[in-house]
């Protein structure tokens, strides 16, 4: 995985673009602005942009409570947070009773949850918190339970969120109900949206909050009355390049660097108010995709 300034590993996470996006910020004069995702999850690339200056702040959102109450406990319940890393035991018997708080989501405590979710992602495969544990179930792999959970690098993270606490903005509401909401708070003020919703093709396997092509449609159809600048990224699956046959679309790599070639696209969609900068395309970064499908 590539390096993330989150405390979170996440199937799709988009830490890796952030040159990108940054470009298109300062091209669109957006930077210094608001920067908006609506599906946060581990939210890597927007605290890189806030981190780094680029952004003055940062609205997240995740449907799922169990990502939603992680956000909110260490933004808000920081010390308590930070001491149950200090105090849990990375072992298996620990791993079957975070996974049984996971049953009881919509009732448990806020701290209690999104420790589970916590610890959860930090000890299953690939970070899915509806996935087996790292080494198996009777730990007999090479890695085991607690190799991505190295305790001191989690708090330092955990503690440098918690540093931008005023200017991190977390919320739990259905993604098109929290962009509503955005775009009346922040009324005629810059900023910009970045939409990244579930994978299509995999997200059933990858997310507790999967998109069907209805979903898709449904969200597709919202963004092109959607006046408020905006970015769309996604996997580059003909059935979602077909929403946008009427939107710019560019393919991308997920993880590049300008000199390095990858096998693997996935799918940029920009709204109308929004133009990429040429040095994206002259590095190849981006490619245009031919509006005829």
């Amino acid at each position: 995985m590539p390096v993330t300034d989150s405390p979170l590993r996440y199937p799709g996470g988009k830490s890796s673009i952030m040159e990108m996006v940054n470009a298109i910020l300062y091209h669109n004069n957006l930077n210094n602005g608001y920067y908006i995702e609506p599906y946060a999850g581990g939210a890597g690339l927007a605290l890189s942009l806030l981190f780094e200056g680029h952004v003055n702040e940062v609205f997240l959102n995740d449907l799922d409570r169990s990502i939603w109450a992680f956000w909110y406990s260490i933004l808000n319940d920081t010390e308590n947070f930070i001491n149950r890393i200090q105090s849990v035991e990375v072992t298996m018997d620990e791993w079957y009773r975070q996974k049984e708080i996971q049953q009881s989501k919509a009732k448990v405590d806020s701290l209690v949850l999104g420790f589970s979710s916590f610890f959860l992602n930090r000890t299953n495969r690939s970070g899915i918190l509806k996935g087996g544990p790292i080494g198996g179930y009777q730990q007999e792999s090479e890695y085991k339970i607690d190799c991505r959970f190295n305790k001191t690098n989690l708090i330092k993270r955990i503690l440098k969120v918690a540093q931008y606490r005023e200017k991190i903005h977390i919320y739990n509401l259905d993604a098109i109900d929290f962009v509503q909401t955005i775009e009346k708070d922040i009324a005629n003020k810059q900023g910009l949206f970045c939409i990244d919703p579930p994978y299509y093709k995999k997200g059933k396997l990858l997310y507790e909050n999967f998109y069907t092509l209805k979903e898709h449609q449904y969200l597709a159809k919202f963004l092109m009355d959607f006046d408020y600048p905006w970015i769309l990224t996604s996997d580059n699956e003909q059935d979602i390049k077909n929403l946008y046959s009427c939107n710019k679309r560019y393919n991308f790599y997920l993880g590049y660097t300008a000199a390095e070639k990858r096998k693997g696209t996935e799918l940029l969609v920009v709204s109308d108010n929004i133009s990429l900068p040429m040095c994206l395309r002259k590095n190849k970064i981006v490619k245009r995709i031919n509006k005829r499908l």
